[in-house]
């Protein structure tokens, strides 16, 4: 992998489970505008990333938890921050597979940590991440540190 993937994704590996940055055999990203059907979006790049590296049959959990963490993305920091700010940064999608894992990753610009809900509750807000946390093998998130304001949520995979 050459030298401007890695330090694209450098941001990304605070906080992620242990993994060798340099044994992603792919990866790939997108960007997210500040518009719900950018979930749409998000679903269909995952499709197409998957279908590329030959992992269809993960498509289905795959894309619930990036269906999941794009909308709190667009929800709690993209959109929340734009109708006070103005000029927001989009959030990011990015994939990234390795021989045995795949880590899907938003990155958005709100410093807020990420709060789970209970599944039963009837507050509709957090019952997100109880999905991200049921279908995905582990998730978490970190705060990205220097002069870019912001989070990444991750979940993990591991293939098959």
């Amino acid at each position: 992998m050459g030298t401007k993937v890695l330090t694209m994704l450098e941001p990304l590996w605070q906080g992620f489970p242990p993994v060798d940055p340099l044994a992603v055999s792919g990866s790939a990203s997108c960007t997210l505008p500040p518009r719900y059907e950018s979930v749409r979006c998000a679903r269909n790049f995952t499709r197409d990333t998957l279908q590329g590296w030959e992992l269809d049959e993960l498509f289905d959990p795959v894309a619930l938890v990036v269906s999941e963490l794009v909308t709190n993305a667009l929800r709690h920091a993209v959109l929340a921050a734009s109708e006070h700010a103005g000029a927001t940064p989009p959030a990011r999608l990015h994939l990234m597979r390795w021989s045995q894992r795949l880590i899907c990753a938003v990155r958005d610009p709100s410093d807020d940590s990420p709060v789970a809900g209970e599944a039963d509750s009837a507050d509709e807000s957090g019952r997100g991440l109880y999905l991200v946390e049921s279908f995905s093998d582990s998730w978490g998130w970190h705060p990205l540190s220097g002069v870019t304001h912001g989070k990444i949520v991750w979940a993990l995979f591991r293939l098959p």
